[in-house]
């Protein structure tokens, strides 16, 4: 080591900038948020839980195409179609997404043709075992009756960019 190493190692300026560092950033105002109690803003094209969405009449809208199921790159959406709705509109009798699986890309909501499926703004989905992740239709369709406004909001706003 040259001679100007030792004593810049001995002068210590690498503690120094870091404690001016810290004290420029000491007397700025906090940036932390308390969670639970404060919550932050989302974005309307954010992508949470899934929904399935009904018609203002309350029949729900998805006509069991599964393009959903074809293109969800996660495997994670599993339909079957109601085998007495042949004759009539075709409904599902089980539509169950594996949340575990999804990696919530949003191909679902883009390939469905009636807007059915929809990624809602819940991220709070929590579940200690393996089949507390799995949705079936009932959470599904609970999950568009709840967050209706909310997700009906999101989609006018996000809009533009489709």
């Amino acid at each position: 080591m040259s001679l100007r190493q030792t004593l810049r190692g001995m002068a210590l300026k690498e503690l120094f900038t870091g404690m001016t560092v810290t004290l420029r950033h000491m007397f700025k105002p906090n940036i932390t948020i308390q969670y639970p109690e404060q919550r932050t803003h989302i974005s309307p094209r954010f992508r949470g839980e899934h929904a399935l969405m009904k018609y203002k009449s309350g029949r729900e809208r998805c006509v069991a195409c599964k393009l959903c199921e074809a293109v969800c790159p996660a495997q994670a959406i599993y339909i079957e179609i109601d085998a007495e709705s042949q004759g009539q509109r075709r409904c599902t009798s089980v539509y169950d997404i594996d949340n575990g699986k999804c990696i919530f890309c949003g191909y679902c909501q883009e390939a469905c043709p009636v807007d059915a499926i929809v990624l809602g703004p819940n991220f709070e989905m929590v579940a200690e075992t393996r089949e507390g992740l799995l949705s079936d239709k009932e959470k599904l369709l609970g999950n568009g009756v709840k967050w209706n406004d909310q997700i009906n909001a999101n989609l006018k706003a996000d809009a533009k960019y489709r």
